[in-house]
């Protein structure tokens, strides 16, 4: 696993507001919503968050300095190893706090080990151990946020808050909700994979969505104000004169609300020309009537010179 500090770019000696201002640089040029497409960046943003929950905590930063847990806030195995020179020596990983040895002969050093635990110093902490979930939310829910509630391997359940603009495959942790510690550690985390469920008509890219809106032959030549559905409700869309399939016309603001130190997106609507279902004699007959006047090539761009 990457040092924290590397996946950062920030040098050990960093103050807490620079690591802070490092993750939230990183964060918002490698969110998810940002490049729906690249999975590479998708799991650089996840080491980002990772190093960030590590590093951002000032507790866990120094227990991670120390040794005591490994890049992704595991408890690391008790470690023995000369801190105050070549004859002193201090135990990490919180297993013998306040416990120190100044000799380098084996009789001593167990010696005074057994002796620590006879004191009731001895027993080794341990953090518990992260579990996880999945947990599917619809795509509006996804897109709005929301509140969901989830059943805990130990039988609790909690309301789990779905941020606003949540991506399929991110991971929301809940501290302290996993395995519980060992002789007082601290407990694991909850860390919750979220599958988001396709929508009938909406899709998303980054912060936007995207529809497809049929609309009538008449509506189509002359132009018309249609209802469109949004995330936030049916809108009120004009429909240009002569539009074609294809056409594709913008909703401002109207996709993604503004979320993690991003924009709100759009809404874009791509317009497709639909025919009645039944034939229609007088439509046929006014169209054999209307193309011997007015000919034109519909595919004349797909010719290649």
């Amino acid at each position: 696993m990457k040092d924290p500090y590397d996946v950062l770019g920030v040098p050990r000696g960093a103050t807490q507001d620079e690591i802070k201002k490092a993750y939230r640089k990183l964060a918002k040029e490698l969110h998810p919503d940002r490049h729906p497409d690249n999975p590479r960046l998708a799991e650089r943003f996840k080491e980002v968050t990772g190093a960030y929950h590590v590093l951002g905590d000032e507790k866990l930063r120094q227990r991670f300095d120390r040794g005591e847990i490994d890049a992704s806030g595991a408890e690391r195995a008790p470690h023995y190893g000369p801190q105050h020179g070549p004859r002193g020596g201090r135990a990490q990983a919180g297993g013998f706090e306040g416990f120190r040895f100044d000799t380098e002969e084996p009789e001593d050093l167990f010696s005074d080990l057994f002796s620590a635990f006879r004191r009731g110093r001895g027993q080794v902490r341990a953090r518990g151990g992260d579990v996880r979930y999945n947990l599917s939310v619809s795509f509006i829910d996804a897109a709005r946020g929301t509140t969901k509630r989830l059943g805990l391997a130990s039988g609790k359940t909690l309301d789990v808050k779905i941020p606003v603009g949540l991506s399929d495959g991110q991971q929301i942790r809940l501290k302290g909700q996993g395995e519980p510690g060992l002789n007082g550690g601290p407990a694991g985390d909850a860390l919750i994979e979220v599958k988001v469920e396709p929508h009938p008509f909406f899709t998303r890219t980054g912060s936007d969505i995207h529809v497809e809106l049929p609309v009538s032959l008449p509506e189509a030549v002359l132009g018309a104000k249609i209802e469109v559905p949004t995330l936030a409700g049916t809108v009120a869309l004009t429909v240009p004169k002569g539009s074609n399939s294809g056409t594709t016309l913008r909703l401002k603001g109207k996709g993604i609300a503004g979320h993690a130190g991003l924009p709100a997106g759009d809404q874009y609507v791509k317009l497709k020309v639909v025919l009645p279902d039944a034939p229609d004699a007088e439509l046929e007959q006014f169209a054999r009537s209307w193309s011997k006047k007015h000919e034109y090539d519909p595919r004349g761009r797909l010719k290649i010179e």
